[in-house]
């Protein structure tokens, strides 16, 4: 008669529970310094200051899938984040709706000069641009891709401000959820004053 152990083709129950635990401790060296920073930005937690950020946090965060948006090729936005990705980081995204006004222009200005202010940890932070009329001129902005609404219904973005009359600047994590704004009425330093505690914090993106 022939043993059952000799003709078992798939992992045992004890493999497939090694196999478990293996994955989620690999989850958890990989991604938990994020999930751990998110939270000590959110609460202020272990933070002698007792100050987290000057933006406005957008709490709970929203997934940037929600939006709908698309590349100029069609592809979704939120493909380039995620745990998968290889190249997720963290990102600002500039939003305006209707013609892009001064206060507009203001803002994708900002956005690149704190970027570039961020000195070493530059390269961990990208621009994009939602801009269905966007200015005459955007050479100056090379690395700033626009992007456009997909087949969805109208954009409900994240703090249910007018971007016609208030442009933002939104902050998404490498795991693609939206986090902070940053209205027209916030200066640079008080941009970058936030994005260098993030990075500092977080070793993701």
């Amino acid at each position: 008669m022939t043993d059952p152990r000799q003709t078992q083709t798939g992992p045992t129950p004890e493999q497939v529970r090694r196999g478990r635990r293996t994955a989620l401790l690999l989850f958890a060296i990989g991604f938990g310094p994020l999930v751990l920073a998110t939270i000590m930005y959110y609460t202020g937690w272990m933070n002698p200051t007792g100050q987290s950020n000057n933006g406005v946090l957008i709490n709970p965060s929203v997934p940037v899938a929600n939006l709908g948006l698309v590349n100029a090729d069609g592809q979704p936005f939120a493909d380039r984040f995620g745990p998968m990705h290889p190249d997720a980081s963290w990102l600002m995204l500039v939003a305006n709706e209707g013609p892009c006004s001064e206060a507009c222009q203001q803002q994708i200005y900002l956005a690149r000069q704190v970027n570039v202010a961020l000195g070493k940890n530059q390269d961990r932070m990208s621009r994009a641009a939602y801009l269905p009329e966007p200015p005459a001129d955007l050479s100056g902005y090379p690395d700033m891709p626009l992007l456009r609404a997909g087949e969805t219904e109208a954009i409900r973005w994240p703090g249910g401000v007018d971007l016609k009359q208030a442009p933002q600047i939104y902050v998404i994590d490498p795991f693609g959820n939206v986090m902070m704004r940053y209205g027209p009425a916030m200066d640079g330093k008080a941009i970058l004053e936030d994005l260098k505690h993030l990075m500092k914090i977080s070793q993701i993106g």
